[in-house]
């Protein structure tokens, strides 16, 4: 089997499916990564994720999670929304979703096309002889994913922290394939931010304590999908009517200007809608009208509590009455949310 043969025909059935770029490296070619997630886990950053901290020696290190691959294939698939979102956070009586979230589960949609791919590279490798064998990961899995990409030559981590590239700016799912082929090595991209800091300043919570590191516990989308219980009532007037994620560090980035709209139409749905509306779905409802959405994984309680944050942020003192309707919600923390949002109304 020829190698570089065999990679150009990967990269080409790669684009097939539907993913805008592939790079490959090698499972040692992220040593930078111990250090980054140490200093990041001392400095409590992760919050309530405590799953980062766990099985802390395979985020380390790609190797030890899987010995037996030789080579690990980085894929980026684009979710670029059709239109800057930013406007959207100007809707005061709307409530905002990130864009990653407005469709279909990326997870699901991702890894079968991953798993295609793989599929591919066993029958092709099978074909010239060779016998490969994989393993597929879409975010499931603890792999550090960013730092893999830019060591595949996809991109580069941002001083937000994402993966973003020259060719198609940072809207982006990743997906690896481990396999156990041996595969010629992609050169790591290098760091193109410059003295920009766009993405720094724009955060209205300032979650970045300085260019590359972020504080989750800060971060609206931390806020708004991870974090269980009341949000610190400083926070709550700056997530403004975001109620699942935030973009403005993403959208603000000058290289989106490059950036591949969206190949997949399932990615795309409903970037707002009424927070009255909202407000009042109960678990059934909620799950009816998010059936196949990541939203869906954060249950009513906690979406509603952020609908509630952004109905006290809106300006709309007519929303109080929404607001009031569940001051004896089940939910401690919804309740207290409703207090909240009243007393925010009402001046």
């Amino acid at each position: 089997m020829d190698p570089v043969a065999f990679r150009h025909s990967l990269k080409a059935r790669a684009l097939e499916e539907g993913f805008v770029a592939m790079g490959v490296c090698r499972p040692d070619a992220v040593p930078e990564v111990p250090e980054r997630l140490r200093a990041f886990l001392e400095a409590g950053y992760h919050g309530q994720m405590g799953w980062l901290a766990d099985r802390v020696t395979w985020r380390e290190d790609p190797a030890a999670l899987w010995p037996e691959a030789r080579s690990i294939v980085m894929l980026a698939e684009s979710y670029a929304p059709d239109s800057d979102p930013l406007p959207l956070l100007e809707r005061r009586q709307e409530g905002v979703t990130s864009a990653y979230a407005r469709g279909r589960d990326y997870h699901d949609i991702v890894k079968k096309r991953l798993k295609r791919v793989g599929r591919w590279l066993i029958d092709e490798a099978a074909r010239q002889g060779e016998t490969a064998q994989i393993k597929v990961f879409v975010d499931t899995a603890p792999v550090s994913e960013k730092a893999l990409g830019q060591a595949a030559g996809l991109g580069w981590q941002g001083k937000h922290t994402n993966l973003l590239s020259r060719d198609w700016g940072n809207w982006c799912f990743l997906g690896a394939i481990f396999t156990t082929l041996e595969l010629p090595a992609d050169a790591p991209e290098v760091d193109h931010c410059g003295s920009c800091r766009l993405c720094q300043d724009i955060c209205p919570t300032r979650a970045f304590p300085e260019p590359y590191r972020l504080d989750a516990r800060r971060c609206i989308s931390y806020l708004t999908i991870e974090h269980k219980g009341p949000v610190d009532e400083a926070l709550r007037p700056l997530l403004g009517n975001r109620i699942y994620g935030c973009d403005d560090c993403l959208a603000v980035c000058p290289w989106n200007k490059f950036a591949q709209a969206a190949s997949d139409l399932r990615y795309d749905g409903q970037a707002t809608a009424p927070l009255g509306e909202l407000a009042m779905l109960d678990d059934a409802g909620f799950r009816a009208r998010f059936s196949g959405s990541p939203i869906k994984r954060i249950g009513r309680d906690r979406f509603v509590r952020n609908v509630l944050y952004a109905i006290g942020n809106s300006g709309k003192p007519r929303l109080a009455d929404t607001a009031r309707a569940l001051l004896s919600d089940p939910d401690e923390t919804v309740a207290e949310a409703a207090r909240w949002a009243i007393a925010r109304l009402d001046g």
